[in-house]
């Protein structure tokens, strides 16, 4: 049971309402329907999330992100939604799976989960061995801001679910 209200897109008035019928037109995730208690949260969420889809890292090297992140933090709305997504992004069950457990099938992106998880664990005090099999492994040193901007996000919306109790409205991700 959410802790906090969902609001009903339909219902919604203000700023609510015109971000639903304008970037979440279509997009009546329970995520949404709870931040939208708060107009600035979800001003802030699409204003990160849009920023970052204009930047260098792609959509599935961003859920990558997401899944190291979700299964790191316990989140099972952000797990479930960052599986569905990979999967229509072409990353397989088994490569989903790896990303939650910060490795990877593909090497560079086994190499992202990792320092992903790194970065959280060692709450952003990654070792040089850490950036440098980070670099090593094709990315670049401008992209690390971009990284830990994703990974940002990734812990705002893994710790809202995780307070809200957002309930599920994508399949359940597999056990891991």
């Amino acid at each position: 049971m959410p802790r906090l209200p969902l609001i009903d897109p339909a219902a919604a008035t203000g700023r609510v309402k015109e971000i639903f019928d304008g970037p979440l037109k279509g997009k009546g995730l329970n995520i949404f329907k709870a931040m939208a208690n708060s107009p600035a949260a979800l001003d802030t969420y699409l204003g990160i999330a849009g920023a970052l889809h204009n930047g260098t890292l792609s959509p599935k090297e961003r859920e990558v992100v997401g899944l190291a992140m979700g299964e790191k933090s316990g989140c099972e709305y952000c797990t479930a939604a960052h599986t569905v997504i990979g999967k229509s992004l072409g990353l397989s069950d088994s490569a989903a799976i790896a990303a939650r457990r910060g490795t990877g099938e593909d090497p560079k992106l086994a190499a992202l989960a990792k320092f992903v998880v790194a970065l959280d664990e060692k709450g952003g005090s990654v070792s040089d061995a850490d950036l440098a099999a980070f670099i090593g492994a094709g990315y670049k040193v401008e992209q690390v801001p971009e990284v830990i901007a994703v990974y940002a996000l990734q812990v705002f919306t893994n710790t809202f679910n995780i307070f809200n109790d957002t309930p599920l409205d994508f399949p359940a991700a597999p056990k891991v």
